[in-house]
């Protein structure tokens, strides 16, 4: 009853626990369940009869025990504002910091990581429970991880360490994304067994990373730039080329009238083979701006290769006879008919041919080949000219870009016409080879599908590798180390 002594508790532990908490509800709350208590404490041996006993020592166990621990409960609350303030406040970090917060065991198992994983990490807060987040860090930073958690656990008051965290892919994909994060370790005043880990973007790298996203979006937007540039430029200046080319044509066949003097036709007769020179040109860097722009349209129809190449050869003819060139073909008769862009298709073999030529020393020997290999056609272009040294390869097919060396720098060019084949061979999903070795001469093949490409007419394309094998030898068969052999 009210004699006993933990009757003295009814009074005391609200008075604490409003004291402690600081909550004046739990002080009403205390008051309210001694006071009932109190009221019925006459009727309680109505329902609950009781022996009489008087009041034994050992009643004063938990009044006496309460008291000793009084002490010691007052000097750690004795400022309640100094103690908040000593916490590191990990409970409020979710709110203050634009980082993912975690709070870990010993073990290194994650207990809670907060919602902001979505925003940051692109990963639902569940993953990383458990051993979800060590899962995800890159294998060679999984020592650091563990011993910067060995040294939380020796007592260590908080570490830091840059780390990579495997993320998903945007746009899907099974590829790894690894991205790099600082991760801080944290030891709580309280919860001495639980570390809590914030984790955030490695504000160097991020920065490096936006830097790199703007100079590629700066780089594409040149690249557009370029492209447009050249489009405009090349179809202003087809207009008066024209012009040029027809009227010296006319002077030509002296339909006004004779020359007075010769030297008057053949100056008009350079006139108009300059203005064919760049013509081509122009049309070249129209064609290469259509195709990197997707705006390239084939005109898919059947015709039979050997046409295309006899017709190559006619026109390659004069070329090639002027420098004692044999130019020879051999086509096999399975080659028969192709679903593609004619004009393409002949643009390709002129360039080829073209550069052949060129590039061949005076009585060598050019040589078309083709032949079908099950539902695609490869044909190539081999020649005996001074071939391609190792270090030049890679930059074959590039626009504008030309081999330099004491050969190459006799005659003039753009540097367009691999690359505008490149492009041509990528319109209809076929690949491109290049064979070659200093001295020895230079295959170039190009295996197309039979029946045409699959993707729609004047859609993107993508650039095409080009492959590279060395040394240079029977790539193509085994007959064509025949195609050597002028026809």
């Amino acid at each position: 009853g009210l004699a006993s002594p933990v009757a003295l508790l009814a009074v005391a532990l609200p008075v604490e626990s409003c004291w402690i908490a600081g909550s004046r509800r739990a002080a009403i709350s205390g008051a309210l369940a001694a006071f009932g208590a109190i009221l019925l404490q006459p009727f309680a041996n109505q329902f609950l009869p009781l022996g009489e006993s008087a009041i034994a020592g050992w009643h004063w166990l938990l009044p006496l025990a309460w008291a000793l621990t009084l002490l010691p409960r007052a000097a750690a609350f004795a400022n309640p504002a100094d103690a908040r303030q000593a916490e590191p406040a990990v409970d409020r970090l979710e709110e203050t910091i634009d980082a993912v917060v975690l709070r870990v065991c010993r073990q290194g198992e994650v207990l809670d990581a907060s919602a902001k994983a979505r925003s940051i990490l692109k990963l639902a807060p569940e993953l990383l429970l458990g051993a979800g987040l060590f899962e995800r860090v890159h294998l060679s930073d999984r020592v650091a991880y563990l011993t910067a958690l060995a040294d939380m656990r020796e007592g260590a008051p908080k570490r830091r360490l840059d780390l990579r965290i495997r993320l998903p892919r945007d746009g899907g994909g099974s590829a790894d994304n690894f991205r790099p994060f600082r991760l801080e370790l944290l030891r709580g005043a309280r919860e001495q067994d639980i570390f809590t880990f914030v984790l955030r973007e490695n504000d160097e790298i991020a920065a490096l990373r936006e830097e790199l996203a703007t100079a590629r979006e700066a780089a594409a937007a040149a690249e557009v730039a370029k492209g447009r540039f050249l489009a405009v430029v090349s179809h202003e200046l087809r207009t008066p080329l024209n012009a040029i080319i027809g009227f010296s044509d006319m002077l030509l066949h002296e339909m006004f009238g004779a020359f007075r003097d010769p030297r008057q036709k053949e100056y008009v007769a350079l006139v108009r083979e300059s203005g064919q020179h760049l013509l081509s040109v122009v049309t070249s860097i129209l064609d290469v701006s259509r195709i990197e722009a997707g705006a390239y349209a084939t005109e898919l129809e059947p015709f039979r290769f050997a046409d295309a190449a006899d017709m190559c050869r006619s026109m390659m003819r004069p070329l090639a006879e002027a420098k004692s060139i044999a130019l020879g073909a051999q086509i096999a008769p399975d080659a028969g008919e192709i679903n593609a862009d004619r004009r393409a298709v002949q643009q390709i073999l002129i360039n080829l041919v073209s550069n052949a030529v060129k590039f061949t020393p005076d009585g060598g020997s050019v040589v078309i080949g083709a032949k079908r290999v099950g539902s695609r056609l490869h044909f190539w272009v081999s020649d005996t000219g001074i071939g391609i040294a190792d270090e030049d390869m890679a930059n074959l097919g590039k626009p504008f870009m030309q081999i330099q060396n004491d050969y190459t720098r006799r005659f003039e060019g753009t540097g367009l016409g691999l690359s505008l084949v490149k492009g041509l061979v990528a319109l209809h999903e076929g690949t491109m080879s290049i064979e070659s070795a200093p001295g020895e001469g230079t295959t170039v093949t190009i295996s197309l599908p039979v029946n045409g490409p699959k993707r729609r007419s004047g859609a993107p394309a993508d650039v095409l590798p080009v492959p590279i094998a060395k040394p240079k030898g029977d790539a193509n068969g085994d007959s064509n180390g025949s195609l050597r052999k002028t026809a």
